[in-house]
């Protein structure tokens, strides 16, 4: 029996068009596969910020940052907590992805032409020893493009390659097996989904119209994770969060639905980390949502005072931006699965960013002058939207009105107007002062002395009772899924493991659904700009190799 192709990859998201291209490069024949339409072709990177992890940058240096490979594998390290036999993988695949942050990463893209916003940002800061969690220096690079930057050249490879007739984009193909024929696993099977116009993102018909059986030498699985199904998210919840959330927001699209992975473990493959997972603690309701529960994550500076659901503020060190799943751990131990931050307008207009392509249209659009005018407004106009729309957002003149109105979107009036007066009213006290016991306060001035963000991402510290500062600003904070940190077990050529420890032959991995590399590079924490990476990583990796397989 004849082959349909040199290797068929499954998923059209960022790592699968950045397999495809490389196997283009080395004139291999593709066939991809994606169950969705082809206007969704990019996946989950179309509707990201477009943040990258880079280490020792000439954006870096310009800011006066020192970094190092050195210091990068200490906090890559101190923040994933490798702790488990299978973890040898991950820990060899952190390695080299620092290694590539640090070495041939951004000429690589700048070679293509990806260019980098001049600010870099300063995301998970973490807050205990030098050895634990979180970035020592600032290592978050926006796209300019943000997510659709970041896709764009290597879709324009992949049809590039369509126009060399050696790569077939078959959309609508949702796979369901994977078969072996002749000693390795050769065969893919599923069905053919009816033709959808549904916009990328939303909603597209499960309706079967035929089925289809393909040959190759090779497979590569880059179908993403499980955040869009809450079932499987709960499913997988780690007992050390203690009761998964009652009520979630989606912070990817719903075919996001861990299929694909089932599929893989069927046919031999190894799954590891299942109960690592990476869900957002800063999410807000769409007011213009794409998809079911569309959720927005607020990036935020460090000067909203962030309240549980009862009044009581977070204890140090979750402030805002500081340690997402520290963060995660301890709103689940409340009892309450939503959280409050508390502000004002002169913080509102400087520290909040929202996470998405959408969100950032003069990033997105690549516009300078938008971008100086987002600087120049008091609040950024989609911030505002959110501000005048969003079902979380509270904005009132005085604090008795302010409580009220937080009351009001709760199922129990929790928050006690005194107790959350003489929080604010004490943290007020300190702010004036030259000396503080604070540890956010002391976060706030130490923040300020990167010049980026005191520049765009940090308020001049203030009193937030200060009307001259106002309104105030009230925002109901929902948990907001997010990524898979665990996968397919795979080692440094993006083989898929078996449970035995031997490769699946023939089956190759990357992205979210290889856990970014390895099954789980990130262990259990984040360092935040190392998603798309790993998918560029871990899709040129498994290209490349299937390339040298296949030849």
């Amino acid at each position: 029996m004849a082959y349909d192709a040199d290797v068929i990859v499954i998923g059209a998201g960022l790592a699968g068009l950045a397999a495809t291209a490389e196997l283009v490069d080395a004139g291999r024949k593709v066939i991809l596969l994606d169950q969705e339409p082809e206007q969704s072709i990019g996946g989950q990177a179309h509707w990201s910020f477009g943040g990258l992890f880079f280490v020792d940058s000439p954006e870096q240096r310009r800011m006066r940052i020192r970094d190092s490979r050195e210091l990068a594998l200490q906090d890559w390290h101190g923040t994933a907590g490798f702790d488990r036999d299978e973890d040898h993988w991950p820990r060899a695949w952190a390695d080299a992805y620092v290694d590539f942050a640090a070495g041939e990463k951004r000429a690589w893209l700048r070679a293509q032409g990806v260019r980098f916003f001049p600010v870099v940002g300063w995301a998970e800061r973490g807050g205990y020893d030098a050895t634990g969690h979180g970035n020592s220096v600032p290592r978050f690079h926006i796209t300019w493009g943000t997510g659709p930057g970041i896709v764009a050249p290597f879709e324009r490879r992949v049809r590039e390659g369509v126009a060399r007739g050696l790569v077939q984009l078959r959309f609508r193909h949702r796979v369901t097996g994977l078969a072996r024929s002749a000693g390795s696993v050769d065969t893919v099977t599923g069905e053919i989904l009816e033709p959808s116009a549904a916009g990328r993102g939303t909603a597209s018909s499960r309706e079967a119209t035929g089925s289809f059986e393909l040959r190759a030498q090779a497979v590569i699985v880059t179908s993403g994770g499980i955040g869009g199904n809450h079932d499987l998210v709960r499913a997988n919840w780690p007992q050390r969060l203690g009761t998964p959330p009652a009520s979630m927001l989606s912070g990817v699209p719903a075919h996001v639905d861990g299929l694909m992975l089932g599929v893989t473990e069927a046919a031999g493959g190894r799954m590891i980390n299942r109960d690592r997972m990476w869900h957002y603690t800063e999410g807000i309701q769409n007011w213009n949502p794409i998809w079911a529960k569309h959720g927005i994550r607020i990036l935020p500076g460090p000067s909203s005072l962030w309240f549980d659901a009862r009044g009581k503020r977070l204890p140090v060190p979750l402030f805002p931006g500081f340690d997402t799943l520290g963060t995660l751990d301890h709103i689940m131990k409340t009892g309450y699965d939503y959280t409050w931050f508390v502000l004002d307008q002169r913080i509102i207009g400087k520290e909040f960013a929202l996470s998405g392509s959408e969100q950032n249209p003069d990033l997105t659009g690549k516009s300078v002058r938008d971008v100086i005018g987002r600087a120049r407004a008091d609040v950024p106009g989609p911030v505002k939207a959110f501000m005048d729309k969003g079902a979380d957002f509270v904005v009132e003149k005085d604090l008795t009105s302010l409580v009220r109105g937080m009351n009001a979107l709760t199922k129990e009036p929790l928050i006690d107007e005194a107790e959350l007066r003489r929080e604010i009213t004490a943290r007020d006290r300190e702010i004036t002062n030259t000396f503080t016991k604070d540890l956010q306060v002391m976060a706030i001035r130490g923040t300020r002395n990167y010049l980026g963000d005191k520049l765009i991402r940090t308020a001049s510290p203030h009193r937030i009772l200060d009307p001259k500062a106002g309104p105030l600003i009230a925002v109901r904070l929902h948990i907001l899924t997010r990524k898979s940190l665990g996968g397919l077990e795979t080692d440094l050529s993006s083989r898929v493991l078996t449970e035995g420890g031997g490769v699946l032959p023939g089956v190759y991995a990357a992205g979210e659904a290889a856990g970014f590399g390895g099954g789980g590079v990130h262990g259990y924490r984040s360092l935040e700009g190392t998603f798309l990476g790993g998918c560029l990583f871990s899709g040129r990796t498994a290209g490349r190799a299937a390339a040298r397989a296949v030849a």
